[in-house]
């Protein structure tokens, strides 16, 4: 081949690389903006191996555990890697993504979603789209997409490997000085995961929790159960299973112990918070934000506590307050005490005046 030829060649090869290069930076910001995307970048913002705890799960956990507040009192750094109505058939492909960057002490994992069926669930692509649009590109990504979304898709697959044919008409992104911070998905959230609520939306008190009993879980949820546990086993990845407190039903909380159950086969502990109504404090007409979903400001303190409490009786952790490179972590502390003063006291008026949340019909 002559110099021609190669000399050819090789602009034709960094041209190929330039191209993809700027396809996928594009392809980041042009991403729907919003709290999941702000959290998973924050998530790769963090510095390699310095969270102590990485939590896993749906809706439950960035409004419930408030990780700035862990921080400033324990010291511990624990970061949601979670999205809206995530499927359980993602938290495996999720430990492998958080594995690339960190190596935390403990994972935890929110149960709530293993009472749906799958089937449901894979029939909306937001629920599917909440995990893979959120991923950088890598063969993991790859293979997470093979596994989440159904062949016969109608939109296909290829729209979730190259998602920028999904949101090709978002390009008013590429003007938001927010979204240049997410060209390399590596932009640092100021409350490390945590998501405010500030509403109330009461409701009575379940009379179900520490019932007894058990109602099998969907087959295929089960069967994500039992293949995240071997998996962890298999990594020697120490995990706690926990449930978030809310308007449960009684074959919810059967569904809990049935579960319970198949994670103590497996030599990991399960808490589930609905037992401990009473040790949390959660005052059901007061602390959540829509009606037993999600709890407000008020609610996440309590859980947030709670948890502390548990992890400081059954771990041991170091506590880095003091480390100069954890700055981060206290100002995202300081920053929660100011913001929580505010949502404290917007809650309280809400409650005194009964301005209660207005829950849009989809």
């Amino acid at each position: 081949m002559n110099r021609s030829k190669v000399r050819t060649a090789m602009q034709c090869i960094i041209f190929i690389v330039i191209f993809v290069v700027l396809l996928i930076l594009v392809s980041y910001m042009v991403r729907t903006n919003g709290d999941v995307k702000d959290r998973f970048s924050g998530f790769y913002a963090e510095k390699n191996d310095t969270l102590d705890i990485v939590m896993i799960g749906s809706s439950p956990v960035f409004p419930y555990y408030a990780a700035p507040k862990l921080w400033g009192e324990t010291g511990i750094a624990m970061y949601p890697l979670s999205s809206n109505v995530q499927r359980p058939v993602a938290m495996k492909y999720l430990v492998q993504e958080a594995e690339k960057s960190q190596s935390p002490d403990l994972y935890i994992f929110e149960m709530r979603m293993f009472t749906m069926e799958d089937a449901g669930l894979s029939g909306n692509m937001a629920y599917t789209r909440g995990v893979t649009d959120n991923m950088k590109y890598s063969p993991l990504r790859y293979e997470t997409i093979q596994v989440m979304v159904p062949e016969n898709d109608e939109e296909g697959r290829i729209t979730y490997h190259i998602d920028i044919m999904k949101y090709h008409t978002n390009w008013k992104m590429l003007v938001l000085p927010s979204e240049w911070g997410n060209m390399l998905y590596h932009k640092a959230h100021p409350l490390k995961g945590y998501t405010f609520k500030d509403e109330v939306g009461p409701l009575p008190m379940p009379d179900c929790g520490r019932a007894e009993g058990m109602v099998e879980i969907p087959k295929e949820q089960e069967g994500y159960l039992r293949e995240l546990l071997s998996f962890l086993q298999g990594e020697k990845q120490d995990a706690l299973f926990i449930v978030s407190p809310y308007g449960e039903s009684l074959t919810d909380q059967q569904m809990f112990n049935y579960m319970e159950e198949i994670v103590a086969s497996y030599g990991y502990p399960f808490l589930n918070l609905n037992n401990y109504y009473e040790e949390i404090g959660i005052i059901f007409e007061e602390d959540f934000a829509d009606y037993g979903s999600h709890t407000n400001a008020i609610g996440a303190e309590k859980c947030t506590d709670f948890l502390r409490d548990y992890l400081s009786e059954h771990y041991e952790f170091t506590d880095k307050r003091g480390d100069a490179s954890y700055a981060s972590w206290d100002e995202s502390y300081a920053l929660w005490k100011s913001e929580m003063e505010t949502a404290r006291e917007t809650i309280r008026e809400r409650i005194e005046n009964e301005e209660y949340a207005v829950i849009e019909e989809e």
